[in-house]
């Protein structure tokens, strides 16, 4: 199972803001996805006894690659379910199409606390990404703008 933000921006790469959902882009098996999320649904039986559910995401364009790139988080937790997160610029390249504030605030907060360096970031987007996206000249503008945004933000703090 494979988690989009907020809950990878919240626990593993440090940001605080509470969320009472788990936004999920893939499981594998295929075959044991539609169970799981039907018993992980808001409302259904993993929602009531732990108030936390699964939202499946249906179209989330990430990088080609960013499978050998995820990150197993709480390794050896569960005895029957592995949970895996993206990496840093896999997730905040998830957001650019998106791109609304909470977005942008996790982009700055990522490259702050991993930090990113931005040429991967560049390099990722047109290599992996850019021709999955619907308007990649808008996205081409929304990620100059990001990169623009996080230089200014560190010429600031030096």
């Amino acid at each position: 199972m494979a988690f989009l933000p907020p809950v990878v921006i919240t626990m593993v790469y440090g940001f605080s803001r509470s969320t009472a959902d788990l936004d999920v882009f893939e499981m594998m098996p295929k075959d044991v996805a539609r169970p799981m999320l039907e018993l992980g649904m808001q409302g259904g039986a993993l929602h009531r006894k732990y108030r936390l559910y699964l939202d499946h995401v249906g179209i989330a364009h990430v990088p080609e690659d960013y499978e050998d790139r995820l990150k197993e988080i709480f390794s050896g937790t569960f005895r029957n379910l592995r949970l895996f997160a993206l990496d840093p610029y896999d997730l905040a390249l998830s957001k650019l199409e998106r791109n609304i504030q909470r977005d942008r605030d996790d982009v700055k907060h990522l490259a702050r606390t991993v930090p990113l360096d931005l040429e991967v970031l560049k390099e990722r987007y047109y290599k992996e990404l850019r021709w999955q996206v619907g308007n990649p000249e808008r996205e081409d503008l929304t990620l100059r703008l990001w990169i623009d945004a996080i230089e200014e933000e560190r010429l600031k703090r030096g």
